[in-house]
């Protein structure tokens, strides 16, 4: 009898409990709209000294980019119509201002203002809090310990391995020289890239050049990259639980599951290896430094080195920033010398004088090549491998004209119109080598070509870069004729790197000895 009574007061507890849910979940989504709301109206604020184009009420401006090769022509007609900068509503809450002067990027770039907490944050998953998104004091502490791995000491010896890897890339090339068939550039640099830098800061032979299709931790490292390029354009994805709850969260979670496993495999190997030394010194006599033991020995003004969290987060970002990156970059340089055959016959010339009759490149060359080097920056102009970067203010900014905007306010530096702002650059799209001879440089503003990014937080590896394109570049021209397929107009897209939705193509044939 007691059982019964309990039961039907449990039963009729139900509803009122039911209740309470629902009111719960109604309040709930009723403070959420609130807060959205109050982010569009100060948002709008914001913006209301900068006019730019229209946009939908609820889509903001994102049906007007049609993923389909057009966008960043729409971005650089925008550009033309709204000097310095305009703003560009991704959906109905967020908004960043787009700015592409030199004198606007100045005042976002010498700042100390953080990096935007939405974009960045799609990639943490794999790189968790490493020098690309960490703030504030973390920031500065590891970049100052992370410094000593990008000094000349340390990059000399890879300049040899970089030559490795890019002799692989052409060995498998030699098929493609023997037909007149064009062929698909960024899958290949991407390879070799990924092959050097592991080489490089960890001193690993992936094999991945001839391994890709078996090798767990590179379909990994591939699989998160294109995620993360698929959340970015996905608007309901920029939502942590729907993106979470979704297919392709969870292939992401297993995928950074296998990369950091790789990773920390390679870290505790090292830890090993490195468990009798505490000096670089005593590192150094034995064999060359990488840069990962300068992650695992450096040690701050108390002594202390970086947590295995931190080491690991370190490591990844690395790998996300130096990979990709450079494979855009080499790509499109590729790309540019089979499209302008009498730069590249100057650029060879060049190579072949400095190289004298060597199959590698050595560090002392790398000064050798001084016109092949302003064509790299030249195809870096038009074509940077990092299409924009984005910070949040945490105070009020104020730019040069005198429009200000308020703290919280979201702002994209967009290399692209940038990089062919028609007031800084004539002829913006041309391309000519010639703009980086150093009397040219010297008459343009200093942020008008930001391809590293620029300021405190400019790009730490931006020589070891440098150094691998320079490489990839004059051991490519030293060995083979690039050419032009007239057939493969690339449809140049941003994504977290800039590519071509349908690839980017070129023809080859072998040089004569």
């Amino acid at each position: 009898m007691e059982s019964t009574e309990g039961y039907v007061k449990y039963q009729l507890g139900l509803p009122h409990i039911d209740h309470l849910i629902a009111v719960l979940c109604v309040v709930a989504i009723v403070y959420k709209l609130t807060m959205l709301l109050a982010q569009r109206r100060a948002a709008m604020q914001s913006m209301e000294l900068f006019p730019g184009p229209p946009s939908h009420w609820l889509f903001g401006h994102l049906k007007e980019f049609k993923q389909d090769g057009s966008d960043l022509k729409k971005i650089l007609k925008w550009g033309q119509q709204y000097p310095y900068a305009f703003p560009i509503w991704f959906g109905p809450f967020v908004c960043f201002l787009n700015i592409h002067h030199p004198d606007y990027v100045k005042t976002i770039l010498t700042s100390t203002e953080p990096k935007d907490d939405m974009i960045y944050t799609f990639a943490k998953p794999w790189m968790g809090d490493g020098l690309l998104v960490s703030e504030g004091q973390k920031w500065f502490r590891h970049r100052k310990l992370l410094t000593p791995g990008f000094h000349h000491a340390v990059l000399k010896p890879y300049v040899n391995l970089m030559s490795d890897s890019v002799k692989t890339m052409l060995d498998k090339w030699e098929s493609y020289a023997k037909t007149n068939e064009s062929f698909e550039l960024f899958n290949h640099v991407s390879l070799m890239t990924l092959d050097s830098i592991m080489k490089c800061a960890f001193s690993y032979n992936s094999n991945c050049q001839t391994e890709s299709g078996t090798n767990e931790y590179i379909k990994a490292v591939y699989e998160i990259r294109n995620l993360i390029n698929l959340r970015f354009t996905t608007f309901p994805y920029h939502n942590d639980l729907i993106f979470y709850l979704s297919p392709h969260g969870f292939r992401q979670r297993k995928a950074c599951k296998v990369a950091h496993s790789h990773t920390g495999e390679v870290i505790r190997k090292r830890k090993e290896a490195l468990q009798d030394e505490n000096e670089l010194d005593r590192v150094q006599g034995k064999r060359n430094v990488d840069f990962l033991d300068i992650l695992l020995l450096a040690r701050d003004e108390n002594k202390q080195g970086m947590s295995d969290e931190d080491i690991q987060a370190e490591v990844d970002t690395f790998m996300f920033a130096g990979h990709d990156t450079t494979a855009s970059a080499m790509s499109f340089i590729l790309y540019s010398l089979a499209c302008h055959p009498e730069y590249q016959k100057m650029c060879r010339d060049e190579v072949l004088q400095a190289l004298d009759g060597k199959d590698t490149m050595e560090w002392e060359d790398l000064s050798k090549i001084p016109y092949t080097t302003m064509f790299i920056k030249e195809s870096l102009r038009l074509y940077p491998p990092v299409p924009g970067m984005s910070r949040i203010t945490t105070k009020t900014i104020t730019f040069f004209d005198g429009r200000t905007l308020p703290a919280g306010s979201r702002i994209g530096t967009s290399l692209y119109p940038l990089h062919r702002n028609a007031t800084v650059w004539e002829n913006p799209e041309v391309f000519d080598p010639l703009r980086f001879l150093p009397e040219n440089v010297s008459k343009r503003p200093p942020y008008a070509f930001v391809p590293f990014s620029a300021g405190p937080r400019n790009c730490i590896g931006q020589n070891f870069a440098m150094n691998e394109l320079k490489v990839s570049t004059a051991l490519t021209l030293q060995r083979y004729h690039l050419i032009e397929d007239p057939t493969q107009t690339p449809q140049i897209i941003p994504r977290i790197v800039l590519c071509s939705l349908n690839g980017l193509h070129i023809k080859i044939k072998p040089v004569d000895p």
